[in-house]
Formats: C-alpha cells, structure tokens, sequence
C-alpha cells in the first residue's frame, strides 16, 4: 500500500507526521512529497521535514491514500495548488482513500467533493462546507473520504486510514503497541 502525505509550508506537524507514522507501522510505503519548490518544508510550528519528492516528481498511479495536513498556511497552498486539485481529482476517480484533518477539509469541500457527505474539521471551517454534515465526531468516514477535527485527533486519524487500508485488526494492534488502546 503507497500512501501520499502531502507537505506545504504551514502544515500541522503533528497531523502529517503521526498519520505518516502510524502507516508506516501498518506496512505502508509512506511518500512525503513537497508542494513547494523544495524538499525541506517548514510546519507551522517551525519544524523542518524533508520531503521524500517534490509533488512534480510524483508518480501517482499506484497510490493507495492520499493525506492533507491541515495547519495554515499550508492547507491553503494545497488548496491553491493546481498540482494538488489535479492530484485529488485523480484520487476521485481512482477510488482511493482521501484524509484530510483539520482545516484540510475545506480543500475538499471547496471542490465539491463533500456535498451531502458526513465531516469532521476543524472548528470554524465547516462553512467553506455549507453543504456538508458536520457530525460532531472525531474522526468521520464517508465512503472514499476520512476527515478529522484537528492535531488532538492525528493518532485516531492515522489509525483510521490504516484500518480501511489494512483493516480492523492491523489498527488495533498498532493502537496496543503504542499504548493507545
């Protein structure tokens, strides 16, 4: 399984990083891959991560996931980037699993992607969503879309995508490794 974590200047640390971690403990090839013009990609907290590749590089057809760390301004240089929206369309099409935490879902929801659709995100953004249903829940799966509210939730959110990407019994036992469970 090839999971994409995407990585703008401004991302969430936390949201990209125990996402990506937790995958890489159910087997996944986690690929890091840069929006910006270079591999080192500054969180929003100032902590430097070096991308794998830089999403111009990126060779998508044997993607499994793609993930979007909210934070700001990251979110919005995902949303901005036409690469990304490329990206996401392709995802669509191909039925694969889309994460978004935070404020990312909004980049979901201003494509039309989450009219109708059930939703976690971050406090405030439910209204680049008007259409969505906001549930209350933590972390939200509806159909190809898993969303979450924010950095508190990255451990749920990880474990979720590697539940539907490896199922129950994977996440639940990396859920006892770390403790979580």
């Amino acid at each position: 399984m090839k999971v994409i974590v995407l990585l703008a200047n401004g991302f969430e640390e936390c949201e990209a990083l125990v996402t990506a971690d937790v995958l890489m403990r159910a087997g996944a090839e986690v690929q890091l891959v840069s929006v910006e013009d270079e591999l080192t990609v500054v969180g929003t907290h100032g902590i430097k991560v070096v991308a794998d590749i830089n999403i111009s590089e990126l060779y998508s057809d044997d993607m499994d996931a793609l993930v979007l760390p909210g934070g700001m301004p990251g979110a919005q240089t995902l949303a901005d980037s036409l690469r990304v929206r490329a990206l996401i369309e392709k995802a669509v099409r191909m039925g694969i699993y889309i994460g978004a935490i935070c404020a990312a879902p909004f980049i979901l929801g201003r494509m039309g992607l989450l009219s109708g659709r059930n939703i976690a995100c971050y406090p405030g953004f439910e209204q680049y969503m008007p259409s969505a249903i906001l549930t209350g829940r933590k972390v939200e799966i509806d159909d190809i879309f898993i969303t979450a509210q924010g950095m508190g939730v990255s451990l749920e959110f990880g474990l979720k995508i590697a539940e539907m990407l490896f199922g129950e019994e994977t996440s639940r036992k990396i859920a006892e490794q770390i403790q979580k469970a």
